[in-house]
Order: C-alpha cells, then sequence, then structure tokens
C-alpha cells in the first residue's frame, strides 16, 4: 500500500504540473528531499524520477513561465562560480572514480540552486517553495519522532522509513535539518496564505516542532542538540518578552531531562570528555590531517580526498573507583575517515579558492538576510509584515546549519541549497518591488490550484 501511495502521490503531482507549471517545481523539491523511489519497491524505485521532475521544472518554465521578473544575483553567480570551479577539480581529483560518484549529485544539487530563484517571482511562489520543503522534511522527522517516542531510537539504528544512511536519512544530518526548519515552520503558522492559521495549522506546527526536537534524541546526534541549543538563543534576539521566554526554554529543559534515555545523556556527556570519545578523536585527527594536506595542495583534492587521510590519536579514560583515579590510553590508527566538518570537507575537496567561494556564499545570505529584516521590520501593513519574519526565520535556518556544519560534512547537502535559493529568491523579489512604482503583490485570484495528494493549495499566477 505504501508503495502505491507514493507512485499515485508523485502521478497526481506530476500531472497536476499540465495545469499549473510551476507545480513541477514543487514535486521537484519533493522528489529531493523525500526520495520516494528508496522507499518505494515498485515503478519508482525503476525510474529516474528525480530526473524525470527536474526536466519537466526547468522545461515547465523555459516554455510557460514570465521570464521578466527574473533576476540573476550576485549569490546566483558565486553558485555558479562555485559549480565551475567542483567540475575544475573533479577533473583533476585524487581518486577520479570515486570523485565522479560525488560529482554526479553535487552538480545537479548546484544548478537546481542556480535555477531555483528564477521560479520564486511572487509571495505565494516563495511561500509554496518553504511549505513543501517543511512538509517533505516533515515526512522523515514525524516518522523519526513516532520511533523515537516508541523506544526505537539510537546511534546509528534509528530507521526512517528503510535501512538507508545517505542524505537526510543519515541521523546527524537529519538533525541538523530537523532543527534548521523550526523556525520556517513558525513562520508558515503566523504568516502562512496556503493555510492560514487555526488551530489544526498550529496544533501540526506544534506537534512538528515537537517531533524536530526529539530527531537528535532519537538519533543520539551530538550535533542535533548543539543546534537547537544555538538556536533557542539566536531566537532570542528578535523575539519580545525574552526573559519569559527563556525561562520557559530553561523550565522546558529541566522537565525534559529526567524522561530522556540514559544512552543519550550518556553520548551527550562524550561532548565535554572528547578525549575519552573515539569519534571526537578522529574528527581531531582528520581536520589536522586536512590541513597539513591543503598546505601542500592549495587547490585541494577533489571529491573524497579524505580516502588517502591516515590520522593517529590516543584515547584517554578516566575512571574512578574509592577514590582513586585509574587513566588508561589507547593509541588508535585509522585511514580514509570522513571529514566530519563541511568546513574541513571544503577545504580539503576544493582548497583555498573553493573554501573561499562557499564562505562568500554562507556570509552574503546572512547579511542579505539582516538587510532584509532591517528595512522592512518596522513596516506593518498586512501586504508587508510577512517580509521581516521570514527573512529572521531563513537566517536562523541557515545559522542552525552552519553550526550543524561544524560536525557533519554536508557543504553540498541539497536541501541546505534549497534554501539558499529560498533566499536567492526572496532577495530578487523584494529587489524588484522595491524598485516598482507598487509592491507587485499576488491577487486572491492567484491561490486557486490543487497540488495533489497532500491537499496544498498551491495557486499560481495567471499564465503560470
Amino acid at each position: 500500500m505504501l508503495d502505491l501511495a507514493l507512485t499515485g502521490f508523485v502521478v497526481c503531482f506530476l500531472l497536476l504540473g499540465f495545469r499549473r507549471p510551476f507545480l513541477w517545481v514543487l514535486c521537484y523539491l519533493y522528489v529531493d528531499i523525500v526520495s520516494p523511489q528508496i522507499i518505494s519497491w515498485g515503478i519508482l524505485a525503476r525510474l529516474p524520477i528525480s530526473l524525470m521532475a527536474f526536466a519537466a521544472a526547468f522545461l515547465g518554465w523555459l516554455a510557460f513561465d514570465d521570464k521578466r521578473d527574473s533576476r540573476f544575483t550576485l549569490r546566483q553567480g558565486i553558485l555558479v562560480l562555485l559549480l565551475l570551479y567542483c567540475g575544475f577539480t573533479t577533473w583533476t581529483a585524487a581518486y577520479p572514480e570515486a570523485a565522479a560518484e560525488k560529482w554526479a549529485w553535487v552538480w545537479k544539487a548546484l544548478v537546481f540552486a542556480i535555477f531555483l530563484p528564477f521560479t520564486l517571482r511572487t509571495r505565494l511562489r516563495i511561500e509554496a517553495a518553504a511549505l513543501v520543503m517543511v512538509l517533505a522534511a516533515s515526512a522523515l522527522i514525524i516518522d523519526g519522532g513516532l520511533k523515537t517516542v516508541g523506544g526505537g531510537g539510537g546511534y546509528g539504528t534509528l530507521r526512517i522509513f528503510v535501512e538507508n544512511n545517505t542524505g537526510l536519512y543519515e541521523g546527524s544530518i537529519l538533525s541538523a535539518v530537523a532543527i534548521s526548519i523550526i523556525p520556517i515552520a513558525l513562520w508558515l503558522v503566523r504568516h502562512g496564505t496556503v493555510f492560514p492559521a487555526d488551530w489544526r495549522v498550529t496544533l501540526f506546527a506544534a506537534g512538528l516542532i515537537f517531533a524536530c526536537a526529539l530527531i537528535p534524541v532519537g538519533t543520539q546526534a551530538r550535533t542535533g542538540l548543539v543546534c537547537l541549543g544555538v538556536l533557542c538563543l539566536f531566537y532570542l534576539r528578535t523575539v519580545r518578552h525574552k526573559v519569559l521566554i527563556a525561562g520557559g526554554m530553561a523550565l522546558a529543559l529541566v522537565v525534559a531531562v529526567p524522561f530522556l534515555p540514559p544512552a543519550f545523556l550518556a553520548r551527550m556527556g562524550t561532548i565535554e570528555n572528547h578525549e575519552a570519545d573515539q569519534s571526537a578523536g578522529t574528527r581531531l585527527g582528520v581536520w589536522k590531517w586536512t590541513w597539513d594536506y591543503v598546505k601542500d595542495h592549495p587547490l585541494g583534492g577533489g571529491f573524497v580526498v579524505n580516502q588517502a587521510s591516515r590520522v593517529e590519536y590516543d584515547t584517554v579514560m578516566r575512571k574512578t573507583v574509592d577514590g582513586s583515579t585509574v587513566i588508561s590510553r589507547e593509541h588508535i590508527v585509522e585511514e580514509g575517515r570522513a571529514f566530519h566538518s563541511s568546513y574541513f570537507e571544503m577545504l580539503g575537496e576544493q582548497g583555498f579558492p573553493g573554501f573561499a567561494l562557499w564562505m562568500l556564499l554562507q556570509l552574503t545570505g546572512l547579511l542579505q538576510m539582516e538587510q532584509i529584516r532591517r528595512r522592512w521590520k518596522r513596516r506593518t501593513g498586512a501586504d508587508e509584515a510577512w517580509v521581516a519574519p521570514l527573512a529572521i526565520a531563513l537566517q536562523l535556518a541557515q545559522v542552525v546549519y552552519l553550526i550543524g556544519s561544524l560536525f557533519v560534512g554536508i557543504a553540498f547537502q541539497p536541501f541546505i541549497l534549497m534554501l539558499i535559493g529560498v533566499q536567492c529568491g526572496l532577495w530578487s523579489y523584494l529587489k524588484r518591488i522595491e524598485s516598482a512604482p507598487s509592491l507587485d503583490l499576488p491577487r486572491s485570484s492567484d491561490r486557486r490550484a490543487a497540488a495533489g495528494g497532500i491537499g496544498v493549495k498551491i495557486g499560481a499566477e495567471a499564465g503560470a
């Protein structure tokens, strides 16, 4: 039944695109995030559904969309340069075959991030993209949250739909993404027009946010815990009643701790006692190796150059019995380990030029969202009040990603590149309407299309 439901949903999504071609863009977002071809064992598993959805999205935009409002932004230019440079390092990679395998999906993620802002030319389209991203990710997050509540969690053992450890199905990556969508979900509750706020929307959002907070518990991923703490701190920057909300967060933490699994608390304890944790020792060793490597290869070694890594370190265990502390050391040697950090991933694979482009892409995003927040925060009109909160939500989501990137190699994670695409689309849209004689706001007649099985009323502009 699950296979039939997934197949029927994707087919309906694609068919609806013939009526409103922008729905093909949303279909690609869904397919690339959920990867139904991984869950399916029938027809979807045998079709290049991701390529089909992307081709439909691009050709639909090329043939039917109004391109007069399209603008090429600075950050899209950075993405183009990063794409070209990654192609160069793949051509000169230390491990050509393995590098080509990673390049096969990285270039698609970068190309779609460049393409997406061209399609987001109205408020409704920007909201629709954010909504589908949140709902698609929530399919994995809610499944993981329910299994965590049922006691099915554990480090490396939380099974999301299927046995898979790639993309969003990997625990640490899903934890970072789950925390990053919380501010976007809150924005959709307060300012969404596809699903106007009522008790059902609020209840679903509350349940989703609770599930997001459970994912770090279910996966026992320390990355998620750090991301959640950082999100709480940054969230206080822009809210009213800071003391009251901070007190509520502290109270929720105190209440939650007794109910957390002992295995989770034990694993979180290794954040402080990193010397006793082999995983932490591996990270530090690989980071040191990466820095030494890039000093000799400033242009980088291409994708998966970490296969050449060899690290040595000692773990230190302290055990106290009857007032006496016994210290033991174990010498560890490992080869070909992952970077465990997006920053070192970029540095090792793409060298100093690629790292500089990636950092420029991230920093300009934070800066642009801050500029939007400051320009629009005092505008309280019905058609303007949504802008500053969305900029804040997208900025917070990116901050969470950047913190999570310290500990997970997700420099080219497609979900995050989609998030960058939405930021570029918002920036371009606001630049256009600010320079126009009057605000280019969506008409009520622009909200009239159905988006298939999830019941989303994703409207589109006349002629789209």
